[in-house]
């Protein structure tokens, strides 16, 4: 753990994994509604960082939080989402054939996957969803579309994203789905938030 001044009220915490970095970002939720945590306007996990903002002692936090005792993430502590998927994307076959197994067979791998949101970014409501097996890790497009529809469910390195509208992308795309994963006027917006569980749910007629 690393721990390293963020501007006058904030803390950044570096990590060595995303598991430490999940563990430690379920840890602070759990100290902050125990009422132990001190005071913090915004907790933010990433890949292998947590931020930490709106601190007002940020060089006691800094002091302490290396001597914590965090245990592993339970995952699914904040619900589970089910997500229906028409398992029809463009790229489905080009993903079967890295992973040597039919796009049928590279559905059904995927739908049989439970997922955890590790962290959202690049656009509000996208959630970067981890659970696939290192050897299912798939690289990005060598050329990335300049527009992808929204609701695509698409994988990238170890993630599985849904784009919540339409953007540029170089993710590989292998389903569709309708649900909303941004939405203002929900309570939270986002249908994904760090912690979730998440299943797809193959719709009749899909590959799968």
């Amino acid at each position: 753990m690393n721990v390293l001044p963020y501007g006058d009220r904030a803390l950044l915490v570096e990590l060595p994994t995303g598991e430490r970095t999940r563990a430690l970002h379920a840890e602070l939720l759990r100290r902050r509604a125990a009422g132990t945590l001190p005071p913090v306007a915004e907790i933010v996990p990433a890949a292998r960082t947590v931020l930490l903002d709106g601190l007002t002692d940020p060089a006691a936090l800094a002091r302490a939080l290396p001597t914590w005792d965090i245990p592993p993430a339970t995952p699914g502590e904040s619900g589970t989402v089910e997500i229906p998927v028409r398992y029809t994307g463009p790229d489905l076959a080009d993903v079967a054939a890295l992973w040597d197994v039919t796009p049928a067979e590279a559905a059904r791998l995927h739908a049989a996957t439970e997922f955890t949101v590790a962290f959202c970014g690049f656009a509000p409501g996208f959630g970067y969803l981890t659970g696939l097996p290192d050897d299912r890790a798939v690289p990005r497009r060598a050329t990335p579309r300049t527009s992808v529809p929204a609701g695509s469910v698409a994988l990238a390195g170890p993630y599985t994203g849904v784009y919540p509208s339409a953007s540029p992308g170089g993710w590989q795309l292998i389903g569709t789905t309708d649900a909303t994963l941004w939405d203002p006027a929900r309570e939270p917006a986002a249908l994904l938030t760090p912690g979730t569980r998440v299943r797809f749910t193959a719709v009749p007629g899909a590959p799968a």
